[in-house]
């Protein structure tokens, strides 16, 4: 004989000020499987926050980007090559480049120039 355990439904609170975009999610989430939303003050298991302009996606611990990251960056915003990012850091070119990867990783950009661009729109840096 075998007994069937139903288990417990996820809690999802909706904290968002924006009234449209909250309704909108409650009424998608109001008949999704294993889910149900909370209640006003409820506990739960997993919250929907929107995230503010002021927070840049680059403010997370694993994206954020470091001082000389921030440097370098600067310097990619002025056009210079890798050459000239490492004269002017003192640093080699090796470690430049290695800045520069990772800059395009951490901003999810396809080459030098949408790094820049993302920057400026993530407001990580103003032109």
């Amino acid at each position: 004989m075998s007994t069937s355990r139903v288990a417990e439904p996820i809690v999802v609170a909706i904290d968002i000020d924006d009234t449209e975009l909250s309704e909108r999610l409650l009424a998608s989430l109001a008949h999704a499987p294993g889910l149900r939303v909370a209640q006003q003050g409820e506990p739960a298991d997993v919250a929907l926050v929107a995230a503010t302009e002021s927070t840049p996606a680059s403010d997370n611990n694993d994206g954020a980007l470091t001082p000389r990251e921030l440097e370098v960056l600067a310097l990619m915003a002025e056009g210079a090559s890798n050459k000239s990012i490492a004269r002017r850091l003192g640093i080699s070119v090796h470690t430049a480049k290695f800045h520069v990867g990772s800059l395009l990783d951490k901003l999810d950009a396809t080459g030098r120039t949408d790094a820049v661009a993302q920057a400026v729109r993530q407001g990580v840096i103003h032109l």
